[in-house]
Formats: C-alpha cells, sequence, structure tokens
C-alpha cells in the first residue's frame, strides 16, 4: 500500500474540517504531488475541486484553476477565504481599482490559487505573468467543455492546448463530472495530458431519487410539488428563456419566492438572481440550461425539469446540482411525447447532417430513458458504462412502484406487422409517425399516395390512441422487435426478434406509459435530527452569513447543522468534531453555536437516535402497496373540493375510512394539498407540535394540540410530513 502523501490529513482537517478523504480524492492528489498529469471523472458533489485545492497547501507555488463561469470562480473563493485559504480570481465583474490590488497581491506570491477563465487566459501579457507567478499546477475545471462531442462544447476551451507549451514542466489535472469514453479520449487528447493518471468513480449518486412523471398540467405539478417542500430551494429547468420567466412570475404570485435565469437577462440580473439564490432570499430558480454549471450550492434539494432534456448527459449533469452535501434529493423529470416533437424540430434546423444524427440519437436514448419501466440508476450507469448491482436501486419511481405490465401481445403483432406490410408494398422503410397513421386509419396524403389504405394492417388499432400506439412503436424498439435509424428521415424496419414474434407468435410483454401520479422515493442519505434546533440553527446561520455577505452554506454545510442538531456538541472539542469545522471556522463560529444549542437544551428535552438513522447510502425498499380503485374515488373526490364528511355520506363509508384513504394515498406517493382537509392555522399548529414531539409520538402530539384534532388528522398531517 503507497505511503500517503505527507501532511495531507492534517491540512484537511485544519482548513476544510473533515477527518477522512472520499474516493479517489487521496489518489488523485498524490500523483498531482508527484508532478503527474491527471484526468479525473468525479460525479457533482464528489468533491472534485479539493482535488487540486488540498495540494496547493501542501507545496509553494501558484495552482491555476481554469474556471468557465464567472459566478463559480466566486462562489468556489468565497468558501476558501472563508476557510482561511489566500485564493483569488480575476474576470471582468472586478472594478480596475480591486483588479490590480489582486494583481499586485499576486506578484508579491500572496495567493495559492488563482481562478481564471479560458478567455483571461489569452489576453495580452497573462500568460508571461503567469510564467513569473511560479504556477506549479494547472486545474482545467470542467474539461468536457473541449470536447465537440460533450454536451456543453466551448470552444474557447480549444485554445488552453496552448498552455501546454509555455509550461512544459507543469502538471495538469482535468476534472469533469460528466464525459462518455469518447469524451473523455478528446480530453486527454486535446489538453495533451501525458501518460495520465486516470481516475473514474461511480456515476452513482445515491442520496438521488429519480422521477418521471407524465406531463399533466406542469404548472399544477410543479407546484404541488414545491408545495410539499415548503423549506426546500431547488432549480426548475425549462427549455426556453419565456418558459423560465412564465413559471417564475407565477410561482411568485402564487407565494413561491422564484426568478428566472437566462442567458437573455442581463449579466447584473443573472447575478442579482443568482446570489439571492445563494442566500436563501428566494426558493426556486427557473433556468434554462445555461444555468447548469454556474451554482455552486450544495443544499439544492430538488431538480425539476420542466421539459425534456436534450441528451443523458445534460440531464445528469443539470440533477448532478442536487444533493451536493450528501443528503437527500429528489429529481422530477416531467415528460410529454409533445416535447419529443419540439426536439426534433430543433434538430432539424441545424445545417450539418452529423450535428443531426448525433443529436438525433442522443434524443431517443433520453426519451428511452423517460419511458422505460426499468430502474432508472441501471439506465443512468449504463450510458456511461457503468453497471449497477442489481436490479432494484430502491430510489427512483420504477423500482418504488413498479409500473404495470400487460398482455402486449396483440399489439405488438400488429405494430410489427404493419411494419413489415409497409415495406412489402413500397419496397422501403418508413417512420413510426406514420405506422401509427396507417393502425389508427388515417386519411393523409402520403397515405394515399402510397396506397397504404389497401393494407391488411390499415386501421386495424383504432382501440388505441395514436400517443398510445407511438408509445408502444417506441417500447418495441426498447425491447429490440424493431431497429430505428437515425438519420433525418428515419425509419423502423423489423429485427430477427421482431420477425420471431411474427412468426414464432411469442408472447410480448408490455410496460404501462409513465402516469401523472408521483412515486414516493426514500430518503436516502438522511440525517435523523432534532429538527427544531436545525431550524434555530438554520436562522442562526443565514444571520451570520447576512452579516459577512456571504452565502449561508459557506458559513457551514447543512450536513454540519443537522450533526450538530443530533450530537449536541457542548464543548469547544466536540463542536471541532462536526464535519466540515476546520480551525478558522471553530474560532469565528463555534462560541455563538454551542450558546444557541445549550440554550435550546435549557427548554427542549434531548432527543435520542439510533445509530443506524444516519444513512449514508441508498438501501432497497419495498414496493409500496398499490392503490385500489376506492381509495382512488375518495381522493378524487376530496381533490374536486368536498369535505371529508361528504364525501364519506355520499360513499355511505366512514370519516375514519376516508381519512385513511388519503394517508394510504399521500403514503404511496400520491400528492395531496393539505389546504383541502386543514386551515394554514391548523397546519401551522401541526408542525409545531411535530417539531417538537417528533412524528413517532401521535398520542403525545394530541395532548398538545388538544381536541380540535383527532389521530385521523394527525395520521395524514404525519404522511405529508415524508414527501
Amino acid at each position: 500500500m503507497p505511503n500517503r502523501p505527507p501532511d495531507l490529513l492534517p491540512l484537511l482537517k485544519q482548513y476544510f474540517g473533515f477527518r477522512s478523504f472520499r474516493p479517489l480524492q487521496e489518489e488523485i492528489m498524490r500523483d498531482a504531488l508527484a508532478g503527474r498529469d491527471v484526468f479525473a471523472l468525479l460525479p457533482t458533489g464528489g468533491g472534485k475541486s479539493l482535488c487540486f485545492q488540498l495540494p496547493a497547501l501542501a507545496r509553494p507555488g501558484l495552482t491555476l484553476v481554469v474556471s468557465p463561469l464567472i459566478a463559480l470562480m466566486k462562489d468556489q473563493v468565497d468558501a476558501l477565504v472563508a476557510a482561511g485559504i489566500p485564493a483569488t480570481f480575476l474576470n471582468s465583474s472586478l472594478p480596475a481599482g480591486e483588479a490590480r490590488n489582486r494583481l499586485r497581491g499576486l506578484h508579491q506570491g500572496e495567493y495559492r490559487l488563482l481562478y481564471l477563465a479560458p478567455e483571461r487566459l489569452m489576453l495580452s501579457g497573462m500568460i508571461s505573468d503567469l510564467q513569473r507567478w511560479q504556477v506549479c499546477q494547472v486545474a482545467v475545471d470542467e474539461a468536457h467543455c473541449i470536447s465537440e462531442w460533450g454536451h456543453d462544447f466551448r470552444p474557447e476551451y480549444r485554445q488552453l492546448a496552448d498552455l501546454r507549451a509555455h509550461f512544459p514542466e507543469v502538471p495538469f489535472m482535468a476534472l469533469t463530472a460528466t464525459a462518455t469514453d469518447r469524451v473523455r479520449a478528446d480530453i486527454v487528447r486535446h489538453l495533451q495530458l501525458r501518460d495520465p493518471g486516470c481516475y473514474v468513480a461511480s456515476f452513482n449518486r445515491p442520496n438521488l431519487a429519480y422521477r418521471v412523471l407524465a406531463k399533466a398540467g406542469p404548472y399544477e405539478q410543479a407546484l404541488a410539488f414545491l408545495r410539499g417542500r415548503p423549506r426546500e430551494a431547488g432549480i426548475i429547468y425549462c427549455h426556453s428563456r419565456k418558459s423560465a420567466e412564465t413559471v417564475a412570475e407565477r410561482l411568485s404570485t402564487d407565494g413561491v419566492k422564484a426568478r428566472a435565469y437566462h442567458a437573455g437577462l442581463s449579466g447584473e440580473e443573472r447575478a442579482r438572481n443568482q446570489e439571492l439564490f445563494l442566500r436563501d432570499e428566494i426558493r426556486v430558480v427557473c433556468a434554462t440550461i445555461a444555468f447548469g454549471m454556474g451554482i455552486n450550492k450544495p443544499n439544492v434539494r430538488f431538480v425539476i425539469h420542466y421539459d425534456l432534456p436534450k441528451n443523458i448527459e445534460g440531464y445528469y449533469q443539470e440533477t448532478g446540482r442536487a444533493g451536493r452535501d450528501g443528503l437527500p434529493a429528489e429529481c422530477l423529470l416531467l415528460f410529454s411525447p409533445g416535447d419529443v416533437v419540439k426536439q426534433t424540430q430543433f434538430i432539424d434546423e441545424k445545417t450539418d447532417p452529423q450535428e443531426q444524427q448525433i443529436a438525433r440519437e442522443q434524443l431517443r436514448q433520453m426519451v428511452h430513458y423517460a419511458e422505460s419501466g426499468t430502474c432508472r440508476r441501471v439506465e443512468l450507469l449504463a450510458y456511461f458504462g457503468e453497471d449497477f448491482p442489481g436490479d432494484n436501486c430502491g430510489g427512483c419511481d420504477n423500482c418504488l412502484s413498479p409500473r404495470a405490465t400487460y398482455d402486449g401481445t396483440l399489439a405488438a403483432q400488429k405494430f410489427l406487422s404493419c411494419v413489415y406490410r409497409i415495406r412489402e408494398r413500397s419496397q422501403f422503410g418508413v417512420g413510426l409517425n406514420h405506422v401509427v397513421e396507417v393502425l389508427t386509419g388515417a386519411d393523409t396524403d402520403k397515405i394515399r399516395r402510397w396506397e397504404h389504405t389497401t393494407l391488411s394492417t390499415y386501421g386495424i388499432g383504432r382501440e388505441h390512441s395514436r400517443p398510445e400506439w407511438a408509445a408502444i412503436g417506441r417500447e418495441l424498439v426498447r425491447l429490440g422487435f424493431l431497429r430505428q435509424t437515425s438519420e433525418k428521415f428515419s425509419t423502423l424496419e423489423l429485427t430477427p426478434e421482431g420477425r420471431a414474434v411474427l412468426t414464432q407468435r411469442r408472447a410480448v410483454t408490455l410496460t404501462r406509459p409513465v402516469a401523472p401520479t408521483p412515486a414516493q422515493a426514500p430518503r436516502a442519505g438522511a440525517i435523523a435530527c432534532d429538527e427544531l434546533l436545525f431550524e434555530k440553527l438554520r436562522q442562526l446561520r443565514k444571520r451570520l452569513a447576512d452579516e459577512r455577505d456571504l452565502p449561508a452554506y459557506i458559513v457551514f454545510s447543512d450536513v454540519a447543522l443537522r450533526q450538530m442538531a443530533r450530537e449536541y456538541p457542548a464543548s469547544p472539542v466536540e463542536f471541532a468534531r462536526i464535519s466540515g469545522v476546520g480551525e478558522k471556522k471553530l474560532r469565528e463560529f463555534g462560541d455563538v453555536f454551542l450558546t444557541e444549542i445549550a440554550d435550546h437544551l435549557k427548554v427542549n428535552a434531548r432527543q435520542i437516535f439510533a445509530d443506524d438513522s444516519f444513512a449514508v447510502a441508498a438501501v432497497a425498499a419495498a414496493p409500496k402497496p398499490r392503490l385500489t380503485d376506492t381509495i382512488f374515488q375518495s381522493l378524487h373526490a376530496v381533490r374536486q373540493g368536498r369535505s371529508v364528511a361528504e364525501v364519506a355520506a355520499q360513499r355511505d363509508l366512514t370519516v375514519g375510512t376516508i381519512f385513511n384513504h388519503l394517508t394510504t394515498a399521500v403514503e404511496a406517493g400520491e400528492a395531496f394539498d393539505l389546504n383541502l382537509v386543514l386551515s394554514p392555522a391548523q397546519q401551522r399548529r401541526l408542525a409545531a407540535a411535530f417539531v417538537r414531539l417528533g412524528p413517532g409520538n401521535l398520542t403525545g402530539i394530541r395532548e398538545l394540540v388538544g381536541e380540535e384534532f383527532d389521530f385521523n388528522q394527525l395520521r395524514l398531517y404525519r404522511a405529508t410530513l415524508g414527501r
């Protein structure tokens, strides 16, 4: 076993407050300190930045960090300075006087890390300045931007290859969170990495729960999701600038603090909106995909894709903004076949045939992911060439509430026969939409011109709608019974397996499409703690951050606050054991947080938590029971605005039974607006009681809140806490 690089663990605790490394971090740092080039692919939240930040403290010289976005530079430098590390950045956002001061400090050797955008590197005199500043390491962050095959290609990144000639003896480090094999090879080639140490961590983010929901009133779906998480912050990704602005405006009108973020806003407005988000002044940013790399907020608790992403790499990168602190987070994709049509139209507008082909294949893979009935984690990891052990992750909708399957033999035979008959008659293939039109008996110019009304399969599929047949066709492609080309006019053709379905009458099992009812995902990575104390510590953190003009998470992460609210540290020694408490933060914040904890314990009992309630990885969960028709009837009636008593009388059931139906539906993942059964004032009373006594003590809560509430209401309220 190789020796650990000297002094890294003490430095890790002193400056960053951690006692151990994450996977691959130590090996990457060892290579960097030995002067070797490194390629590192670590998932978002996997600790990429530390791989060059800590070595910068372990040796003399300046570490140059090439970073693509101004806001990201500022966030990282603010966090480093708050930890007592001399770091700075140079970019166009700085006033001339401040830029001169920072240049003076660089000439005097005051800094250990310098962040620059690739465009800044090419300015006159910058290379010669860097040579005088004794650069000892070049770290290229978001290195996938250098590849045309990546999801966020930036031509200016190609100029980074010139750095190698100017710094032939300086080790280079390329870092990214998402890259296929082809993109990885591009990065190594364009940056001219020499015999690099290549490190590829698992793409699995066990604390993220993945869910796909059929679009059915997307704004109402998003609003219901947000109202079920009243204190959590997140990002809503929209396809267009107009959509981002419209959603943000509607949310603000409905009482959810939200702002838009896209390239059409002025730089000042974008910076202001992002700063409000970082400082917890707003809960939601409605962004176009350009926002993806600009956020360094670790406590993003959810990411909603309001529209279909263009490719899986972009989707993975964007969902990766959630849960960077390791605590539970949710990723919701609202899917509609109509979004596929919109994306296809954009692809058709491209002028380069190769770009069109790549984009179509990427879109096909994205649609496959959205419509697949198999484990979403398995699908995501497989895209990046990684195998997930097992076929049930316990952290996605398909694993928690598997979609119903049905005998689709007859439907498959009809669809496959139609493909066969069309090719037999016309001697050429057609696309999926044309097959659907033949099956449903459409009267179109092409059908008449090609005489497809005379086919034996014309009009034999009127029992299904066109969207249903389209979904069946795409599933037959996924199952390998059909092959779909990626050209502009993509066509379908039978595979040997598809022919066997027809000739040997093999049975085919199909999966029901995604439905507009969400599934409840497990809270992987959750840290059970004293929730009332956690909220007090959050408020204290916000006040201290505002006083220092910093985002709250730079003071302490949510992980640190939850550990404080779990362990109740009572001395500086105990406080120093909290994750993220380094020497500077212990000196600056230790006393005030210890006082807050002590004051809390003067009037509140200490809570005891089981050792296993700190879950750091996803665990498989048994699928939830399916909801019966009678439960759906009760849920639908209450959603229509009828009182529980009215529904009970109408259905000749007891009030308790209706409440049980509602509670069961919520526990199974159904969205439910508590305002239908409890007033805002009642909800506030229950929230305070549950925070004080915890969800396991319903008897105590009933005694605390009085006879205004019965156990049916308490159970329903408790069920909504898990959403």
